[in-house]
């Protein structure tokens, strides 16, 4: 039934609107930071902690620091295979996000 003001329906599609774009948004850096750790085929394991992305990568060369800065990343540190992204609190739903198109 339409609520004769509009305002409820309104607000709920506005909301709709927001959490559509709101996970597409999330879902477009998840894989930008993906293909930036050198894409799914790369990347050999990942988890979050608090604030980063703990991945593993099998060719540390095809790592694009400055394409994970581009896609939100306030830092990577790098030893060896062993990359870690600085996402901010964000890290366990990115890291699900990945896992999704991995």
């Amino acid at each position: 039934m339409r609520d004769p003001s509009g305002t409820a329906n309104d607000h709920r599609a506005g909301e709709d609107r927001r959490s559509t774009k709101g996970a597409r948004v999330a879902q477009n850096k998840a894989a930008a930071i993906l293909a930036a750790l050198g894409g799914k085929d790369n990347v050999v394991e990942i988890e979050p902690c608090i604030t980063r992305l703990r991945c593993e990568v099998g060719d540390d060369s095809q790592v694009d620091e400055a394409a994970l800065k581009s896609a939100g990343a306030h830092g990577v540190l790098r030893q060896g295979s062993v990359v870690q992204v600085v996402v901010g609190p964000e890290a366990d739903t990115l890291a699900g996000d990945i896992e999704d198109l991995l």
